[in-house]
Order: C-alpha cells, then sequence, then structure tokens
C-alpha cells in the first residue's frame, strides 16, 4: 500500500515537470493543531500549536493553448510537507496549572517533525474559466488526497543528557523541579527546551516483548495519512495566486504522539532493558510524573491513551503560488 502511493506521489511529480505545459508551484507557511490522545481543558488545545510549511504542484492538466481555458475545475496535485506537532500536558492554560488541568497528573508530552509526499484531487469552483483569476474574484476550492509521512515523535525529559539525574519532577503546585516533592526542597527549573529523547526507542506501552498480555509490534515511523482540505483563492497577477487553507490530515497510526493505549508494565519494561539503570530510564520516560502506574496491569492502572481513535492534525496556512509556463515539446528539440 505504502509504495503505491509513493508511486502515485512520484507520477505526479513526473507529470508535473514532463507532460504539460503549465503549472503553479506555491509555497505555504502556517500552523498546525494537533487532535490525538493528549490534552487538557482545552475545546481547540491552542498550546499545541506548531509551524508548518508545504511546497505544492497543482493545475497541470490543463493545456491552455488546446482546450481555450486558463483553468480547469478539476486538477491533480502533489505535496512536500513539513509540519511539526506536539503537545505538554503540564504546561499551564491560561491562570490554570498543576492539578487544575486535567491530564497534569499524567503529565505526558511529545514534539514530532512530520515530513509528508502527498497527492490530492482537487476542485475549484471558478466563476469563468477563460479568465485570468485577478479578474474574476476569488474562488474556493477543496481536496482530498492521500499521502506518505515520516514521523518521529520526541520528547523534553531531561535538563541535559538523558541521565535518570537530569529527570525532571512534576510537583502538586504546577512547578517543574530538580528534587521529587518527597524531599521536601527543590529548585524551580525551567524545560530546557531540547527534545533529546527518540520516544519509540523506549517500548513506553510494552512493545516488543510477549507476556500473557499479548505482544505488542514497535510502531513504524512510516505511516499513511488522508489529507483534505478546503480555502479561498486569489488572483494577484496573471502569474502569481494567493490562497487561505484549512486543511486536515488523518491517519492510520495511533503513534504520531507515542501514545495509543497503556502503560509499560515494570515486567515488560525489565525484559526490554536488561540494564538495571535503562530500566529506571524506561520507567520515567514511560509514566513521566510517576502518578500513571504502579508497573502492573489492572485497575491501578490509568489508561495511556485511547486507540479507538487515530491521530490527526489541522494545519492553518497562506500560500504564495507562481504560474511557470513552458513547451516541453521545444525543450526536447533542443537535445
Amino acid at each position: 500500500m505504502k509504495k503505491l502511493i509513493t508511486t502515485l506521489c512520484i507520477a505526479s511529480f513526473v507529470m508535473t515537470a514532463q507532460a504539460q505545459r503549465t503549472f503553479d508551484i506555491g509555497l505555504s507557511g502556517g500552523a498546525t493543531n494537533y487532535f490525538g490522545d493528549l490534552g487538557n481543558n482545552e475545546v481547540l488545545q491552542a498550546t499545541s500549536t506548531r509551524p508548518g510549511g508545504a511546497i505544492t504542484f497543482r493545475n497541470f492538466l490543463n493545456n491552455p493553448s488546446r482546450s481555450g481555458f486558463q483553468y480547469q475545475p478539476f486538477s491533480i496535485e502533489a505535496r512536500i510537507s513539513w509540519q511539526r506537532i506536539g503537545y505538554d500536558e503540564t504546561k499551564p492554560i491560561g491562570d490554570k496549572k498543576g492539578y487544575q488541568l486535567r491530564n497534569y497528573g499524567r503529565g505526558l508530552s511529545f514534539r514530532t517533525d512530520v515530513y509528508g509526499v502527498s497527492t490530492h484531487v482537487s476542485y475549484t469552483f471558478y466563476t469563468n474559466r477563460r479568465k485570468p483569476l485577478y479578474s474574476q474574484g476569488a474562488a474556493m476550492f477543496f481536496y482530498v488526497g492521500v499521502g506518505v509521512y515520516y514521523a518521529r515523535p520526541k520528547a523534553d525529559l531531561f535538563h541535559g543528557s538523558i541521565d535518570i539525574n537530569n529527570r525532571y519532577y512534576y510537583w502538586n503546585d504546577g512547578t517543574v523541579r530538580d528534587q521529587a516533592e518527597s524531599t521536601g526542597h527543590g529548585n524551580v527549573i525551567k524545560k530546557d527546551g531540547k527534545f533529546e529523547t527518540n520516544l519509540d526507542e523506549w517500548r513506553t506501552e510494552g512493545q516488543g516483548y510477549s507476556s500473557e498480555l499479548g505482544q505488542k509490534r514497535p510502531y513504524n515511523l512510516m505511516h499513511i495519512g488522508f489529507p483534505m482540505g478546503l480555502g479561498w483563492r486569489w488572483g494577484l497577477s496573471k502569474n502569481l495566486t494567493l490562497s487561505a487553507e484549512l486543511s486536515y490530515i488523518k491517519f492510520v497510526t495511533d503513534y504520531l504522539d507515542d501514545v495509543s493505549q497503556r502503560y509499560a508494565t515494570y515486567e515488560e519494561i525489565n525484559a526490554n532493558f536488561p540494564d538495571p539503570e535503562k530500566q529506571e530510564l524506561a520507567k520515567y520516560i514511560s509514566d513521566p510524573t510517576g502518578r500513571g502506574t504502579d508497573g502492573f496491569e489492572g485497575p491501578q492502572t490509568s489508561k495511556r491513551g485511547n486507540y479507538r481513535k487515530t491521530d490527526g492534525y489541522a494545519y492553518l496556512s497562506l500560500e504564495l503560488a507562481y504560474k511557470i509556463n513552458f513547451n516541453w515539446g521545444k525543450l526536447k528539440g533542443h537535445f
């Protein structure tokens, strides 16, 4: 399936470069909003907002010299994208902090850079297909597609290198400190913002170990996603267009954020990491606050995520596109 999607995406780029006389190339920038297993008291999860960008090739199915139209409503697009998503359940929201936040006691966090190649089928509502867009006003469009994405979730869990002595401690008052609250003292610190931990390497949900609870395979870092979007496009000149777009990408995977089902048990952690030092690290990385699990599967252990719903994110962006005109037949004549 992934090979088929990759082939379709590559074919879209080949069509762009060879088969047609014109195409638009657009550069976009904007913000993402994550929807997944992590979250607190937010409707749109504003604290999950992260940057993103994309390069899109479109309108290469139309040949104006033959069709007599400047545009065709249906178009095939090819897109190369990068979007960053993330969330931190210990981060204050307005004046709410600590246990005023729904999932502060769980305290999970992540950041994932998602790199993708996708192809879309789009439809644009042109009022007059013969006129340049800048002389006919804005046009609404929508699209659906499929793509292949690489996503490796990371986390900022240490103040410095990956060492259990550098871990963060989350106190009930919402502060992050360098000592456990049970000690009665500890310096207030800030997370250093270095996402040093590759979460997939630490088998945070017991992946890879066969037990009476069943075996979960380590998840893949390549994923299939289904982008869909809509927006408005304005013509600035004969060759320049400006677009505002809201898109959503729904994934087959539930591991963009490294969270799906339950905490790893201590049995699974000890089997996956025979080294005692790594065992302590794995326990902390799976359960950063130490309040999510007692190391056993049972009523004392809260769910780590909701496996019934896969991950996704929205992308709100502005794009500036330029129309490129060329004659492939003449170009071939020079060789």
